[in-house]
């Protein structure tokens, strides 16, 4: 799942709390503590923090027993033994379900910021693919028949997880520089220098995981309590598919319920294009502006954005994160878009312009945006949209450190990880030279209470000579890349390479520790690092916003990948897949996502040219994510500090209201008032809605979580059965619906040519 993702659905590189980061029909499965070193007196019901028992999911064994987190799961005697399991076929469907995703969360993440993994996705098609095919071809039948089981599975599931990861660096750091002019006009004729980049992100993440699974995952995972609740609950749904005991019929149904889901949504998102005012979008304000006869107030509620969209994607999203994250984002727009936006334009603070321009239908000239970048003044005259962006921007970024200096103990933990990783690497060389150091063994000992028992054998694993050189050679090539590319010299670009390391280190921490990977704390923090190393230093601004961006990516897309993967590795870990396999399996995959992500991008920015135009008075996709970059690399670049000064004062005062309720929650509401934390917003969700102008998001995600919220209560069996896989095919159908409406657009015969404007305000759609 995420995140940012950080949840299984959560804003790009945004933090959540931290049982917004399980599955809900997960979590009745994991217990929690909010202690590192397992210790508490919270319940059940109390869960926060650590998953530290994990009820076995597989059917027909005792009812919720508990098993050690950090123990391979027992072998099924019902299940036959797995002889090859990296096999053409298991390649080949992780590929095409990583694409899905990495299409799907580039189309999502363009929108709104939010991004999805492809584990579970890959897990639930995975099986349903390869189980047909093993059904119905013969044992020996080419590539495609043989018998199939959970490590096999595992396999789809790890390739899918790297085919479908690298988005967040188009839906951020890429799209800010062409906002900002930092690059070619045309993407395309950048697509083999965006390329490369990816490639340096990728393949730095992937080398730099591969030593980290018996860190992590072996010699620490016990220690520091590391459950990966993901990883965790990826590994529990792919067992209970492959059980013996209702195995088959529980995932045939799952299965069932993702693909109609799938093709339901795809078809929709499709087809909408062309009525769009009567199949995906409903302005209920606009028709009774129009039934008034162009006379009556209605048009100033749809100036605001308020209307219903139909998005599966964000229905979807809703039934993922729970009605928390889902109200505290739709509060957020309320807040934003209904009640400080009217104000500022009421008072002469900011402003907007005619929709459809000085020349438009008179019968709309009250027709308003307020949502435009394109200011001569935007200090002192800014649209409403520039206002509000600071203020979520800071909002985030506060809220993302106070989460993090709040699990202080994970701090102190990372750095221990960190200690004890490098104590073993150097003495690990010193011994092949004969040497030994008497201090580093020492800072390198793990009790043996602590150790975790790997079943992987020695000749399973991956050997330090298949890492090292190509971690050493990646360096290289990123100092290459950067230099030649971006003309970042080797200074900037080894600070960046450092800290990447170091947010790696911590973000795999936070993710096995919370689930949540903090990308937002890794990308500003880094942008704020780089920032100040340009200051002073004589560099022109966009060369130092260049800079800043590109390094920016550099660590939040390491930290993302090698996360993502080691994640992989957790899950691998409990089905006693091999590691070598699974390693095989990620770089594979990562090569497919080298190339897809870039492809996604160029696709969508021919046929959406104003992701890329700062100037666009409208466009289809908002790109909140792409906002807050290129917020933060402005203000730490430019020589006039660009924020207008009531915004400004608002910024930092919501930010402080948000960084006490963060600590509200972590210190105040614990033990027997930790009941109570479902109703403290979740101010991520609520510095999102600040940047995102469209608040028909919003609206979707709650009728999303209110439906689930009632059916989980109404019918747990059936939520169980069929919530995820529902929400997840909603959510890769609407994003593959998107990219083929980019295709459409491209080849000039989409909605937007062919399609009804009824509906639709300005009679425009």
């Amino acid at each position: 799942m995420a995140a940012n993702h950080d949840a299984g659905l959560v804003p790009f590189g945004v933090g959540a709390d931290p049982q917004d980061a399980v599955p809900e029909q997960e979590k009745d499965h994991i217990r929690y503590t909010s202690d590192p070193n397992g210790g508490s007196d919270m319940s059940i019901e109390e869960k926060e923090g650590v998953a530290v028992t994990i009820a076995d999911a597989q059917e027909g064994e005792e009812d919720e027993a508990e098993t050690d987190p950090f123990v391979p799961f027992p072998i099924d005697p019902g299940i036959p033994h797995e002889e090859h399991i990296l096999r053409v076929r298991s390649i080949v469907l992780g590929l095409i379900c990583g694409a899905l995703v990495n299409a799907s969360n580039i189309y999502l993440g363009l929108k709104t910021g939010w991004t999805f993994s492809a584990n579970l996705f890959g897990a639930i098609l995975g099986f349903a693919v390869i189980k047909f095919f093993s059904r119905t071809f013969a044992e020996n039948f080419p590539i495609l028949g043989g018998k199939f089981g959970p490590k096999e599975n595992n396999i789809i599931q790890t390739t899918a997880t790297a085919a479908g990861g690298l988005s967040n660096i188009f839906v951020g750091a890429i799209p800010a520089m062409y906002q900002l002019k930092l690059l070619n006009e045309d993407p395309i004729k950048d697509f083999w220098r965006i390329v490369s980049f990816t490639a340096v992100c990728a393949y730095f993440g992937f080398f730099f995981a591969t030593p980290l699974r018996k860190f992590f995952i072996i010699y620490l995972s016990r220690e520091l309590r590391l459950v990966f609740p993901t990883g965790t609950a990826t590994a529990m749904t792919i067992r209970s598919m492959h059980a013996a005991v209702g195995g088959a019929d529980a995932a045939k149904a799952k299965t069932r319920a993702l693909s109609w889901a799938f093709a339901a949504s795809l078809t929709l998102r499709v087809a909408s294009q062309y009525a769009l005012g009567i199949l995906w979008d409903w302005h209920i304000f606009t028709w009774f502006y129009i039934w008034g006869h162009y006379q009556n107030m209605a048009i100033h509620i749809e100036n605001w954005g308020w209307f219903i969209e139909f998005t599966p994607a964000f229905i979807g999203s809703g039934m993922l994160v729970g009605l928390n994250p889902a109200y505290s984002f739709f509060g957020g727009s309320v807040l934003a878009w209904g009640i400080i936006g009217p104000l500022l334009v009421h008072y002469g603070v900011a402003h907007g312009v005619p929709a459809l321009g000085p020349d438009g239908d008179p019968k709309w000239q009250d027709y308003m945006t307020f949502a435009s970048f394109k200011l001569a003044d935007p200090k002192n005259a800014p649209s409403p949209r520039y206002w509000l962006l600071w203020p979520g921007v800071l909002l985030m970024l506060v809220v993302s450190f106070t989460e993090l200096f709040c699990q202080y103990k994970v701090l102190y933990y990372a750095g221990v990880a960190v200690i004890k990783g490098s104590s073993m690497g150097i003495n690990s060389v010193l011994n092949r030279f004969g040497k030994n150091s008497t201090y580093l063994e020492k800072k390198a000992h793990i009790e043996q209470k602590n150790l975790v028992e790997d079943s992987a054998t020695d000749d399973e694993q991956v050997k330090w000579y298949m890492w090292a050189p190509g971690l050493v050679l990646v360096i290289v090539l990123t100092c290459v890349v950067l230099g030649l590319q971006y003309h970042m010299p080797v200074g900037m670009s080894l600070l960046a390479i450092l800290l990447g390391f170091i947010f790696s280190f911590l973000a795999i921490q936070c993710t096995g520790v919370t689930d949540i990977t903090p990308l937002t704390t890794a990308s500003k923090a880094t942008q704020l690092v780089l920032g100040g190393a340009t200051k002073g230093s004589g560099w022109a601004v966009p060369e130092a916003q260049l800079l800043n961006l590109v390094g920016g990516a550099i660590a939040s897309g390491a930290a993302n990948q090698s996360t993502d993967l080691t994640v992989d590795f957790r899950v691998g870990f409990l089905l006693r897949t091999p590691p070598k396999l699974q390693w095989i399996a990620q770089g594979i995959g990562s090569i497919v996502a080298i190339f897809l992500a870039p492809g996604m991008f160029v696709l969508f920015a021919k046929a959406y040219p104003c992701i890329n135009d700062l100037n666009a008075e409208t466009c289809a996709f908002a790109a909140p994510s792409v906002a807050a970059w290129r917020a933060v690399a402005i203000a730490v670049t430019d020589p006039v500090f660009p924020v207008p000064n009531s915004s400004g004062i608002f910024s930092i005062a919501i930010s402080i209201l948000g960084a006490l309720m963060v600590v509200f929650k972590n210190y105040y509401l614990v033990g027997s008032r930790a009941r109570f934390r479902e109703w403290v917003p979740n101010m991520m969700s609520v510095g999102l809605a600040f940047v995102l102008p469209q608040t028909q998001y919003g609206t979707a995600m709650i009728i999303g979580a209110t439906v689930t919220h009632v059916w989980r209560k109404r019918s747990p069996a059936n939520f169980e059965k069929y919530c995820y896989a529902v929400a997840a095919g909603l959510i890769a159908g609407e994003g593959i619906g998107g990219v083929i409406n980019a295709v459409f657009q491209v080849a000039g015969i989409a909605g937007e040519k062919y399609g009804s404007h009824v509906g639709c305000p300005g009679d425009q759609c």
